[in-house]
């Protein structure tokens, strides 16, 4: 099925968004090293704001936006807070 309009290119994206973060929740999950767990969660949260921005803007729902916004600024805490706990542990990211 081809995409006819612009709302289901964007709900398509974020389709394809899903399947990459299915496949960064491996990552975090079966990752070797800290480092790859880290940066997958990282990458997850990335994916999370931006599902949440195509479905926006597929959907015509402007609240998602909001949940999008508040999402990325605690994936962003999130990663400041990893990233010194793991230094003050004494490991280097």
């Amino acid at each position: 099925m081809i995409p006819t309009s612009i709302e289901e290119i964007f709900l398509l994206a974020a389709a394809l968004f899903v399947l990459l973060a299915i496949m960064m929740f491996y990552r975090a999950v079966a990752g070797p090293t800290t480092q790859d767990r880290l940066l997958a969660v990282n990458v997850l949260g990335t994916n999370t704001v931006v599902i949440l921005a195509l479905l926006a803007a597929g959907l015509d729902e402007p609240w998602f936006l909001d949940i999008a916004l508040i999402y990325a600024l605690l994936n962003f805490l999130m990663a400041v807070a990893i990233s010194k706990f793991t230094v003050e542990r004494g490991g280097v990211l």
